[in-house]
């Protein structure tokens, strides 16, 4: 057992104090007595790791990243800097794209999430429609959603998100381009078109959080923080165990047929933690690993 340290953002604004948004965490971990170090998170996107590190201590030993969203390839770059300085990161690169990317964890979790299948596209450019109407035929007739690798734009539901019917090609490839459109240069790895499930959407989704295969914290989900659910985990133990990644959340809803099914999949240094939640509930099962 050994104890970890904790890399947060920093503010942007005021590059030697912690972003706002993660202050509460911060805090958490040095009242435990972990050493918190600063990552530039903006440094590290425009793809100056060494910068983005600068402000790490040396041999600060093994850590835990907590901050926003990071890219799996500025994420491998985030490894390499850090190794130089002698931290290692308890989540190696492949943990994090495998956890971070639908590609990486759907095959472990295909019997408890919608059907999905995908192809792979660089920003600003939508696929093709027959391209489309292929990944489309991989999966059950009727309707579907779209996102890609990463993020769904459930916000920007009719427009860019819900696909009323998968078989219409032209309604497929219209609602696909705009979500490439208003994912601009953010678009992660590719399109990714899932079957459509009825959810008891008036419940919520709760985000569940695993440490080495054991549920640590069940919280709200950061998009309706007022509603708690409290899901089953017996059907989804045995493939975040599977999945061979250290720290992973899974947020689950419940299907109007009452099975509970995982939307999404994610690494657990980058997922939202609810601005209602102590924040020792989290950071504390991470410091002695």
């Amino acid at each position: 057992m050994v104890t970890a340290s904790l890399l947060l953002c920093a503010d942007p604004l005021r590059p030697t104090r912690c972003d706002p948004h993660f202050t509460p965490q911060a805090a958490a971990a040095r009242l435990a007595g972990t050493a918190v170090a600063l990552i530039d998170h903006d440094a590290l996107l425009a793809g100056r790791a060494d910068e983005a590190v600068r402000r790490v201590p040396q041999d600060l030993g093994p850590a835990w990243y907590r901050g926003w969203m990071i890219p799996a390839a500025a994420y491998a770059d985030l490894d390499t800097a850090l190794a130089a300085r002698g931290t290692r990161l308890l989540t190696d690169p492949p943990m994090y794209r495998t956890a971070h990317e639908l590609p990486g964890w759907y095959g472990t979790f295909a019997d408890v999430t919608p059907p999905s299948a995908w192809v792979a596209c660089a920003p600003h450019g939508a696929p093709a429609p027959g391209v489309l109407a292929a990944v489309a035929a991989n999966l059950p007739a009727g309707p579907g959603i779209v996102k890609d690798f990463v993020k769904s734009r459930k916000h920007d539901w009719d427009q860019a998100c819900y696909l009323p019917d998968l078989a219409d090609t032209t309604a497929v490839h219209r609602v696909v381009s705009r979500f490439v459109e208003l994912q601009q240069d953010t678009l992660a790895g590719g399109i990714v078109l899932r079957a459509f499930e009825p959810l008891q959407r008036a419940a919520g989704e709760a985000r569940v959080w695993w440490l080495d295969g054991e549920p640590v914290l069940t919280t709200a989900h950061p998009d309706t923080p007022d509603l708690r659910p409290q899901p089953a985990l017996d059907g989804i133990r045995l493939p975040v165990s599977a999945l061979g990644c250290r720290f992973v959340t899974t947020d689950l809803a419940q299907r109007t047929d009452g099975t509970w099914r995982v939307i999404e999949v994610g690494d657990g240094q980058v997922s939202d933690l609810p601005a209602a939640t102590d924040p020792t509930t989290l950071i504390t099962p991470l410091l002695t690993v």
